[in-house]
C-alpha cells in the first residue's frame, strides 16, 4: 500500500510529495512564449512595471503580468524579471567620472564648495557627491549670496583653504554679477572662485527632458518663481512643505550628469579642480 505520509508521519513538506514545480524563467528579450489562458503566442519585446509585453508574427502587441500562467517549448513556466546585466567596464560615478576603489574616509580638506542654498547642495551631492568624498571636499550652503561677503570675513580663504562659490543666475548685470565681482577685487579674491549658471535658479539646471516636460515655464512678474513653476506644471504650491515636495520630485528625476545642463555641469568641474589643486 502506498504510504503518501513516507516512514515519518511527521515530517515536513509531506503536501509537496508528488507535485510538479513550475520552473522559473527569466523574461528575456525575444523569448517566445506562449499565453496558456488565450493562446496568445508572442516574442518578449519588454518588461515594464511588472509586466511583460509580447508581439505576435502579425505585430499585434500586448501586455501580461509576470508569473505563471505561460508556456515555452509546450511547457508550463513562471516568468521572472532577468537579471541585471553585469557590469562590462569600469563603474562611473552619477559624474561620469570612474568611481575610485572603496577606501577609508577621507578627512574633509581646508578648502570646500560654497553654494547659495539648499537646494543647489543636495543637486551637487547627487551628482558629484562621490567624487567630493574622494577628495574631501565639503560644500555648504549660505542661504543666499548677500551672506557670501559675511562668510568670507569670519573664515577667510587662504593658501591652504580655497573657496569655490557656485551662484544662481550669474549674467551680465544681474546682482549676483555684481556682489561676485565686488568680492573678486576684495582681499580674498587670490584664493576665491566665483563661477555660476544663468538660470534663475538651479531647478533650471535639471534638463525638461528629465522632468518629462517641453520646457521650464515662463513665471510673470510678480510671482515668487518656485510657486509659479510648481503652478504651471500642476503640482501643489499652496506653502513651503508644498515647494519642498516638488524639489524632491524634481531632484528624483536627476540620475547623473546627463540630467543636467551643461552650463552647470562645467562650472561645477571648475571648481572641484580649484579647490583641489
Amino acid at each position: 500500500m502506498d504510504d503518501r505520509y513516507g516512514g515519518d508521519v511527521l515530517a515536513r513538506g509531506w503536501r509537496d510529495a508528488g507535485r510538479r514545480v513550475v520552473p522559473e524563467v527569466a523574461a528575456e528579450r525575444d523569448l517566445v512564449v506562449e499565453v496558456a489562458s488565450d493562446g496568445f503566442c508572442g516574442a518578449v519585446t519588454r518588461i515594464q512595471s511588472g509586466t511583460v509585453e509580447l508581439e505576435d508574427r502579425l505585430g499585434r502587441r500586448r501586455l501580461f503580468p509576470l508569473g505563471g500562467g505561460f508556456l515555452v517549448d509546450g511547457e508550463a513556466v513562471v516568468l521572472t524579471l532577468p537579471k541585471p546585466a553585469a557590469p562590462t567596464g569600469p563603474a562611473r560615478t552619477a559624474s561620469g567620472s570612474f568611481a575610485a576603489p572603496q577606501t577609508r574616509a577621507r578627512v574633509a580638506r581646508g578648502s570646500r564648495i560654497l553654494v547659495e542654498g539648499r537646494h543647489d547642495a543636495e543637486l551637487v551631492e547627487k551628482v558629484w557627491g562621490d567624487d567630493l568624498r574622494v577628495e574631501g571636499v565639503v560644500v555648504e550652503y549660505l542661504q543666499g549670496v548677500d551672506l557670501l561677503a559675511a562668510a568670507l570675513d569670519d573664515e577667510p580663504p587662504g593658501p591652504d583653504r580655497r573657496y569655490g562659490v557656485l551662484v544662481d543666475h550669474l549674467v551680465a548685470g544681474s546682482k549676483e554679477s555684481r556682489v561676485a565681482q565686488e568680492i573678486e577685487r576684495g582681499p580674498h579674491g587670490k584664493y576665491l572662485r566665483i563661477v555660476g549658471h544663468p538660470h534663475i535658479d538651479v531647478w533650471q539646471c535639471v534638463t525638461p527632458q528629465a522632468l518629462g516636460i517641453a520646457a521650464w515655464p515662463d513665471v510673470p512678474r510678480g510671482i515668487e518663481w518656485k510657486v509659479g513653476v510648481s503652478r504651471a506644471l500642476g503640482w501643489p504650491a499652496r506653502d513651503q512643505a508644498d515647494i519642498a515636495r516638488t524639489w524632491q520630485r524634481i531632484l528624483r528625476s536627476v540620475k547623473s550628469y546627463r540630467d543636467l545642463d551643461p552650463a552647470l555641469l562645467g562650472r561645477v568641474e571648475e571648481l572641484i579642480d580649484f579647490v583641489t589643486q
